[in-house]
């Protein structure tokens, strides 16, 4: 996997992580946090946890694709990322706006953020 490919599988996962996090099991939390989050090989994963390398992978694989199985039941993160296109698309046209009409709409639209 090339560098633009692996920080693109980075961001999906910490933002997948965001949403579902809490849905997995601690040890995958605290493994996912570690390789995705702090940037901890699998080796010191698995010096920290004394167990093998690949063990820390399967535990990735398996949080992983339990992120993913979520996001394609739920929607979640899809969602969200949908909402702040059509937020980012409001501000824009608010702008065309003459300034006098623009403040009150421009706070709806950071409450919307929020």
């Amino acid at each position: 996997m090339n560098g633009e490919n692996a920080l693109e599988k980075t961001n999906r996962i910490n933002v997948l992580f965001d949403f579902y996090g809490p849905l997995l099991t601690e040890k995958q939390q605290t493994f996912l946090k570690s390789y995705f989050q702090d940037d901890y090989s699998l080796g010191e994963i698995a010096a920290e946890f004394n167990i093998s390398r690949q063990a820390v992978y399967e535990h990735l694989k398996r949080g992983t694709l339990t992120l993913e199985s979520y996001e394609e039941k739920l929607g979640l993160a899809a969602r969200h990322e949908r909402l702040q296109e059509d937020i980012d698309r409001l501000e824009r046209e608010i702008g065309r706006l003459p300034a006098d009409r623009r403040g009150p709409l421009l706070e709806s639209a950071a409450r919307l953020r929020d």
